[in-house]
């Protein structure tokens, strides 16, 4: 089954996302009004050392008042590259320039609300270059053997989906069969 747009109109912007109502036809031809949020893309970058260490932030986020282990992320800003922007928003929240990046993954983390797409991307080389600029987006930084995230991901401490789900993969590239119970 396809729902289908018929049109749609901004109610509210700024620089970082707008809502819209649509009006959707469903496929038994009834209408609905379907909020949605727009958003700019979102880039995502870590690195694994030769230890198989991520690099990690642990930080609260006040919406959810949680806390929890993170990626470096953030808004690509118009007209950059997906992959210099995570290479920029890892640098500011951790002091570390990675090497080449690799594309890990895209998702969708709430496609049923928003059209918002996350890259990760990942590198196995980094150098340290400084405390962070953006030190107040993480409590610390830290690097995390790769072994210990199925447990965390499970205790919930990875509580963000889109972070969960590129660990995971990490930890699959990685550690492969050898990792698990």
């Amino acid at each position: 089954m396809q729902w289908t747009k018929q049109n749609e109109q901004t109610v509210y912007a700024n620089r970082w996302f707008s809502v819209n109502l649509a009006d959707v036809e469903l496929p038994d031809g009834r209408h609905l009004d379907h909020f949605l949020i727009r958003m700019r893309p979102v880039a995502v970058a870590t690195v694994v050392n030769e230890a198989n260490e991520v690099l990690l932030l642990w930080r609260h986020r006040f919406i959810t008042d949680s806390w929890g282990w993170e990626l470096a992320a953030g808004v690509v800003e118009d007209g950059e590259d997906i992959a210099v922007a995570a290479a920029r928003e890892l640098e500011e929240e951790t002091g570390w320039r990675p090497g080449p990046l690799r594309h890990l993954m895209s998702v969708e983390p709430s496609n049923g609300l928003t059209d918002a797409r996350h890259h990760i991307f990942w590198a196995d080389e980094g150098a340290y270059i400084g405390h962070p600029v953006d030190d107040f987006e993480s409590d610390r930084r830290e690097w995390v053997p790769l072994k210990l995230v199925p447990d965390m991901v499970a205790r919930g401490e990875v509580p963000a989906a889109n972070m969960a789900a590129a660990l995971l993969l990490l930890h699959h590239l990685r550690l492969g069969q050898d990792a698990l119970p």
